[in-house]
């Protein structure tokens, strides 16, 4: 099933897509699936970002080519290297990337991305299965150059507009042997598999729940293969992962 967020009436709402027309839901779908009785035709230029989360948890690193191509390991690590974004990093399909003309190098990296449908803390892998409600693509813009400056990656990885997510979310999926590619301005950058993953979305969703819980609507993002590059205003970024769709953005000069 997919699940969508548009603008109806002036106000976000949730709905379910069927064939071409979207079929309005009361609440977030892992809160409350029960329809109000309005639907409109479906498109693509009404897609806001398909959940908002309190945060959205990010791993880094969990490619091995990525991991030779990064400069930041020279092996995988003994465990998930996590970070965050914050909220207010988190764009839609048909929202423009920011490229701030402070920053030297600011790069896309595509992702494969989990959204909890239940709270979890300390979690089994078998509650994790059970709290993940769906998949979506997301887009860890990186500002590189700050990346490999700073100790951690915060400032990094948390500007407005580094985190495009969409474009919607599917349901009753296998995560574990997706293809996934990154375009730009049509052109393939990035080319893989998430069965090539050090950890998969189970593990890594696990590891996290032992350090913080995580409540409905949030976003955990699996790491990026290689192939990273950097973003120029008016390139269109196009990340595509197989049965979920394409996240597509413009990035502006800002």
């Amino acid at each position: 099933m997919k699940y969508v967020r548009v603008i109806y009436k002036g106000a976000p709402t949730w709905g379910r897509v069927k064939d071409d027309t979207i079929v309005f839901l009361r609440r977030a779908p892992w809160i409350d699936m029960s329809e109000f009785g309005q639907s409109m035709k479906f498109d693509n230029r009404d897609l806001l970002a398909p959940a908002e989360p309190s945060k959205v948890v990010l791993v880094g690193l969990n490619y091995h080519e990525h991991i030779k191509e990064s400069q930041s390991a020279t092996k995988a690590p003994d465990e998930p290297v996590i970070f965050i974004k914050p909220n207010t990093a988190v764009i839609g399909p048909n929202d423009e990337i920011p490229r701030y003309n402070f920053l030297d190098r600011q790069d896309y990296e595509g992702e494969l991305a989990a959204v909890i449908g239940k709270p979890i803390f300390r979690a089994s892998e078998w509650e994790v299965r059970q709290a993940i409600f769906g998949y979506t693509c997301l887009n860890d813009v990186t500002a590189r150059m700050l990346q490999k400056k700073d100790v951690q990656w915060t400032r990094a990885k948390g500007f407005d507009g580094f985190c495009p997510v969409g474009p919607w979310i599917v349901t009753d999926i296998d995560p574990s042997n997706l293809k996934i590619e990154t375009r730009l301005n049509g052109e393939i950058r990035q080319s893989a598999n998430t069965a090539d993953q050090i950890w998969n979305i189970y593990a890594l969703t696990k590891f996290i729940s032992d350090v913080m819980t995580l409540l409905p609507g949030d976003i955990i993002s699996t790491g990026t293969p290689q192939g990273v590059g950097n973003m120029a205003p008016g390139d269109i970024i196009s990340i595509t992962i197989e049965h979920i769709g394409t996240l597509e953005n413009r990035v502006k000069s800002a």
